[in-house]
């Protein structure tokens, strides 16, 4: 089976790059899923010596202690945000489709149409470049776009120093932390190394025109962001089980949900790790050894990688291809028929 040809890159097939979480080999804190080594680094001048941007939380103490108590919050935030997400999802394809039929029946008659056509042209202002370029764009593509752009201002918020101390309380989750619950959101969005940024941007991006192809643009941010903060719970419990506290940042948990859910709703689907296209296998085969490595991670408790997270996230992804899609977005009827009487009335 084949992606659709929108699906496929200028090689006509996706380039696989895991999506990674970096993490701190420090025994301060145990890890973080971005290794936050002094990422920018002054090249040498005579002979000077190169200086390095001090790492915001590279001295951090983490304290503990973890308890399975303290899960019982982020749980029911993570039920409410993916509830949330759901339901203003659904909301959102409603309002969508109200405009579409509401434009269609705003038509005038055939008759008039030629007419219409002329006064349109005549009224009708040059639409300027950034609309041109939005027009120009992609279904995928205009969901992309936001979230780099959401990446990025957070990306550059972590390059000021006075919110340092802001990002690391409310981008970076923790378990131990005074702040849990809302870092789980955030923190999907958050990178502090370049490289780390631009490795999740491309497999994001590589991935996409496939799960919304299948899905549609607004199931898919509803998967999204529930992938986010579920693979920030898998993460918590992985941490509290094992008594490992750490920083955790990065949306790699929720890209594992998008690329596991397109190799197996594609399973035939030849992929090619990237700088190497001439070696392709299946997409399926691709997902099992990708959570292979992760679930040992775990067993083993490897600190390079936030495996749990990882885990969480690939698991979410085929589970929602599984049952989610059909048992959950596709049950959505009565809360639209519940809005539905609710938009009539107001």
């Amino acid at each position: 089976m084949n992606i659709p040809v929108t699906v496929i890159n200028l090689s006509q097939r996706i380039i696989v790059s895991k999506p990674v979480f970096f993490n701190q080999n420090s025994n301060k804190f145990g890890y973080v899923r971005l290794q936050l080594r002094s990422a920018f680094h002054n090249s040498r001048r005579g002979a000077r010596k190169p200086v390095s941007e001090p790492n915001p939380i590279e001295n951090i103490h983490i304290e503990g202690p973890l308890n399975a108590s303290g899960l019982l919050k982020p749980f029911f935030f993570t039920v409410g945000v993916t509830s949330l997400s759901l339901a203003g999802c659904v909301i959102w394809e409603y309002e969508n489709l109200r405009s579409h039929a509401s434009t269609f029946l705003k038509r005038p008659g055939q008759w008039l149409n030629a007419h219409h056509k002329r006064v349109s042209a005549n009224n009708r202002s040059e639409p300027g470049p950034i609309k041109k370029w939005w027009s120009s764009l992609r279904e995928s593509e205009k969901v992309f776009y936001p979230i780099l752009a959401a990446n990025i201002l957070v990306f550059g918020a972590w390059r000021i120093r006075p919110l340092q101390p802001f990002m690391i309380k409310y981008f970076c989750s923790n378990p131990s932390g005074s702040a849990k619950c809302l870092p789980m959101v955030l923190s999907t969005f958050s990178h502090y190394s370049t490289l780390h940024l631009a490795a999740n941007m491309y497999v994001l991006y590589s991935f996409m025109p496939a799960a919304i192809a299948s899905l549609g643009k607004e199931q898919f941010v509803a998967m999204y962001l529930s992938a986010g903060v579920i693979s920030s719970f898998a993460s918590f419990l992985y941490k509290v089980v094992v008594c490992q506290p750490g920083l955790s940042l990065g949306a790699s948990g929720a890209i594992m949900s998008i690329l596991s859910y397109v190799c197996v709703q594609y399973p035939d689907t030849r992929l090619s790790i990237i700088f190497l296209p001439m070696f392709t296998f299946a997409a399926g085969t691709a997902i099992k050894v990708i959570m292979s490595v992760d679930l040992a991670g775990v067993i083993m408790g490897w600190k390079f990688f936030d495996h749990a997270a990882h885990l969480g996230g690939a698991l979410f992804g085929m589970a929602w291809c599984y049952w989610g899609n059909m048992h959950v977005w596709g049950n959505r009827d009565k809360f639209l028929q519940y809005y539905h009487s609710i938009r009539k009335d107001s």
